[in-house]
């Protein structure tokens, strides 16, 4: 009898440690006492609110406690950021998607800005760029359906589809007073992330990210080698519209041009199992001519990561327009067995201690083109070289222009070397 009542006083006693570790848990995430009590009080009306709406609103089928569950989560979460949302099963198993570096669609990155999926840039050789779709333009229907109101996830989801399908978009452009309808048959985007690879002065090699997925670094890489091997002596990295990606793609570029160990960005949230930092891992190996990067507005996320890291670290000069300022870090979270929330909960900091959340990052050396004269030399990219001159000019009707970003580019890194 005293064992058995000994195990149970033991028990017992484990019990109220286990609970007393959750309830401390409890008490430091929501921050206190105070907002802890307020949090389950609150949390009881909300689910009293549930129970008397699903049980007497004169609407049964608007009143369905599923429905009402998934219309309090949208609504609260959307008072929030653009970025945090609510995701359904469907929305769960789509998210995989953003960062593949293969999926059926028009081929254009996007954020949410003004309750509207806005282009950050088209990606080069795929239906959306073809159809002429631009840095800024916002898709405000989708096979005559608005999307206004929609989450993010759910608008982009209206976009892809079937390869050889046909959906029709209505964009809105800046300084354009209708609306452009366009029809666009979806491809099989299979995305290569380095551009462009050249020597375009003796000893200057030139290449451009289009963003930042899984196979990025390992290109990079390979188009590196590429370049020296033409005897390369310093390096144009193009980040322009580059809208980012994935976070470990762009520490494993910044760890081809940084020392071992060397810290390239951290976080910061409430809590401190959100506050974290990521070092250059290279062993010693990596990449020491001169850098120079090519940043402006439609340069975000992932890209700013790089560039801030190679600005603040001192390895490379930055040239152009201050980026986009998207520089937050948003977790999924488990709700149930098929739902999740994605939810911001750090921001992330350069070396320097700076913040790119709204704020974007800075260029050493600006340079300023327009939106007429970069929505020109987007098209010139990628058209010019593959038709003469005259061809070109008569298709699109303007001259070939002057690259002033890059041209900047070239001469900081030709005094560089010349003093070497």
């Amino acid at each position: 009898m005293e064992l058995a009542k000994r195990t149970v006083l033991i028990s017992a006693a484990a019990l109220s440690l286990v609970l007393g570790y959750r309830f401390l848990g409890d008490l430091s995430r929501q921050g206190g006492i105070g907002n802890y009590l307020e949090s389950r009080e609150r949390s009881s009306e909300l689910k009293k609110a549930l129970e008397f709406i699903n049980a007497y609103h004169v609407d049964g089928d608007a009143s369905e406690i599923g429905v009402l569950t998934e219309s309090a989560m949208e609504g609260m979460i959307s008072q929030l950021d653009p970025y945090s949302e609510y995701l359904d099963f469907e929305r769960l198993k789509r998210l995989d998607e953003d960062t593949k570096q293969e999926f059926g669609g028009i081929g254009v990155q996007v954020e949410m800005r003004d309750e509207y999926v806005t282009v950050v840039t088209p990606l080069e050789g795929t239906p959306g760029e073809k159809a002429g779709l631009l840095r800024g333009d916002r898709i405000v229907e989708v096979d005559g359906e608005s999307l206004k109101g929609l989450g993010f996830t759910e608008s982009v989801a209206k976009l892809k589809g079937r390869p050889g399908t046909k959906v029709a978009i209505s964009v809105v452009r800046e300084n354009e007073p209708d609306r452009l309808k366009l029809e666009i048959i979806r491809e099989l985007i299979e995305v290569d992330n380095v551009h462009g690879a050249e020597i375009l002065n003796e000893g200057i090699g030139y290449l451009r990210i289009s963003q930042f997925g899984r196979r990025t670094g390992e290109e990079l890489s390979e188009v590196v080698e590429f370049l020296l091997e033409r005897g390369m002596q310093a390096l144009i990295i193009d980040l322009r519209n580059n809208p980012g990606g994935l976070l470990d793609s762009a520490v494993e570029v910044a760890s081809q041009f940084l020392p071992h160990g060397e810290l390239i960005v951290s976080t910061k949230g409430r809590h401190d199992s959100m506050s974290e930092e990521w070092l250059a891992v290279n062993h010693g190996q990596y990449h020491e001519f001169p850098l120079a990067v090519l940043i402006n507005p439609g340069s975000a996320s992932a890209s700013e990561i790089l560039a801030g890291a190679l600005k603040d670290s001192g390895r490379a000069k930055l040239v152009g327009d201050k980026t986009f300022g998207k520089g937050s870090v948003q977790s999924i979270l488990p709700l149930g067995s098929d739902t999740g929330l994605k939810l911001t909960t750090a921001k992330y900091y350069t070396p320097g201690g700076y913040v790119i959340h709204e704020r974007g990052v800075e260029p050493d050396i600006v340079v300023e083109i327009s939106p007429q004269e970069e929505a020109n030399l987007i098209i010139q990219r990628s058209r010019l070289k593959t038709m003469p001159t005259e061809e070109f000019v008569e298709q699109f009707e303007f001259e070939p222009i002057e690259d002033k970003q890059l041209n900047k580019a070239v001469d900081l890194l030709e005094a560089i070397v010349a003093q070497s």
